[in-house]
């Protein structure tokens, strides 16, 4: 049986800071795939919160008595969207302009909303929302910062009229 040598004390001290230093190369790119995660996240989080919210206002408007659809079921679809949405605390606040509330025919093309016209369809839009991925954290590459920009998201919700 041969029996090993224990390593030399200076072989020790030689790799005494090779465990710092991949832990410092490492750790800038495991913070990357975190900060990814986080952003991607962030954005589907908003685009579900979207969703709901224009789920919530045509389904309001669907539901809405025909003789005033136009004069307040089209704001209450509206707000009740934009309450929503900003329940869930999406960045940037969503506004007014934000929103689009439309009446279809039975063909799904837009037609004005009349009181005491029932259309056959109501649609609640999201229009002009963006959502930074890199706001928290930049991603980078060999040449540098690299800028998504803003992405669009822009969910929508199409109900058949029932009243």
């Amino acid at each position: 049986m041969s029996t090993r040598n224990p390593p030399s004390i200076q072989h020790v001290h030689r790799e005494h800071g090779a465990a710092a230093v991949e832990l410092a190369l490492v750790i800038f790119v495991l913070l990357l795939i975190v900060a990814g995660a986080i952003a991607f996240g962030r954005a589907f989080w908003y685009a579900d919160a979207l969703t709901k919210a224009t789920r919530d206002g045509a389904r309001l408007l669907s539901t809405w008595p025909v003789d005033t659809v136009n004069s307040a079921g089209v704001t209450a679809a509206r707000d009740i969207a934009i309450n929503s949405a900003n329940a869930a605390s999406v960045s940037p606040a969503l506004a007014t302009g934000n929103v689009v509330v439309e009446c279809l025919n039975g063909s799904f093309s837009v037609v004005a909303c009349a009181d005491g016209t029932a259309p056959n369809n109501v649609r609640v839009s999201i229009t002009g929302f963006n959502v930074t991925l890199d706001a928290w954290f930049p991603f980078v590459s060999a040449s540098g910062v690299i800028d998504y920009g803003n992405v669009g998201i822009s969910p929508h919700t199409t109900m058949r009229y029932m009243n």
